[in-house]
């Protein structure tokens, strides 16, 4: 005989369901973005890396956005972020805004302040929260990269690791259609 789910169980999941949708809406509600589904969007969430320097949704609008979500025990992981920080810093000046999401409970600050220096890393880096989390429907795979342009619109979405010469074609292609 299947058990019930318990009843708290189902008021959580019913209340994480409602904020990812409501966190998704809100980034589609600009008047810029046209997306027909919150997936589509960038979320309307903020993000603060490690020295509390916020990431506001107002301060993405109209930039491309890349986000990485990616773990410090993650080969594949390890292995693409030298070609994220050469890509970051050949479009930083361009309106072109890295996020690094650490989906990784196994590291403290000191620990991934050690890492992030270990591999130069040059784009900030975020910790993923539950907000962070939700509003991306928990991606299940590492790395899974999200690319949006300056609409807030999503123009990929990859999981596994992304090569420098495919990161790079993308973010070209997603710059060259805003002029």
């Amino acid at each position: 005989m299947k058990r019930p789910m318990p009843r708290v169980l189902v008021i959580v999941t019913a209340l994480a369901l409602a904020g990812a949708l409501a966190a998704g809406l809100g980034a589609c509600r600009s008047s810029e973005a046209s997306c027909s589904t919150a997936h589509q969007c960038l979320p309307a969430v903020t993000y603060e890396d490690l020295n509390r320097e916020q990431y506001p949704p107002q301060e993405l609008k109209g930039k491309v956005v890349v986000v990485n979500f990616w773990a410090t025990w993650c080969g594949p992981c390890k292995k693409e972020i030298p070609a994220f920080n050469r890509v970051y810093d050949k479009y930083k000046d361009q309106g072109v805004v890295f996020l690094g999401v650490l989906n990784d409970n196994t590291v403290d600050d000191n620990g991934l302040l050690n890492f992030m220096s270990d591999n130069e890393f040059t784009y900030p880096v975020v910790k993923a929260d539950q907000d962070i989390l939700a509003a991306y429907h928990w991606p299940a795979a590492l790395p899974t990269t999200f690319i949006y342009d300056h609409h807030g619109r999503i123009v990929d979405e990859h999981r596994g690791p992304l090569s420098e010469d495919a990161l790079d074609a993308i973010i070209a292609r997603t710059l060259s259609r805003r002029r």
